[in-house]
């Protein structure tokens, strides 16, 4: 059965301190679509993100690249199997250099916390219950 994928492209100031940040929180660099100009973060087997230095980034767009540390261009949300696994990955962000955004939602049947990433992308992270989800 075909399953889609996702490739999140992300411009990034320093490759290499993007490339050190997500493999320090618990992702792999698929180096066989990696160079100097772009780095691919294996998240999942259907989830890629795709860190492009600046100059390859505007190779693709025509538009103003934003400086995520000022303006939102994207929030990006990934799940979690439990609220334990949450806290995990965004404490391995914070630790690596990430930084906390916003506050800690807790709603008892759904559970995340978000980080910004070394260049200011927004990552949320969350939990639900699966209960709560078959309704």
């Amino acid at each position: 059965m075909y399953q889609q994928m996702i490739f999140v492209n992300l411009a990034v100031n320093d490759l290499d301190a993007s490339k050190r940040f997500f493999t320090e929180i618990g992702y792999s660099i698929n180096e066989q679509f990696s160079d100097e100009t772009a780095a691919s973060v294996v998240i999942s087997d259907t989830i890629v993100a795709m860190l492009l230095t600046r100059p390859k980034y505007a190779e693709f767009t025509k538009k103003e690249i934003v400086d995520a540390t000022k303006s939102s261009e994207v929030m990006l949300a990934l799940s979690a199997e439990s609220r334990e696994k949450v806290d995990e990955l965004v404490e391995k962000a914070l630790a690596a250099g990430g930084s906390v955004s916003g506050e800690t939602q807790d709603h008892g049947f759904m559970y995340g916390r978000a980080f910004d990433d070394l260049d200011g992308h927004t990552w949320e992270v969350v939990w639900m219950d699966p209960a709560a989800v078959e309704g």
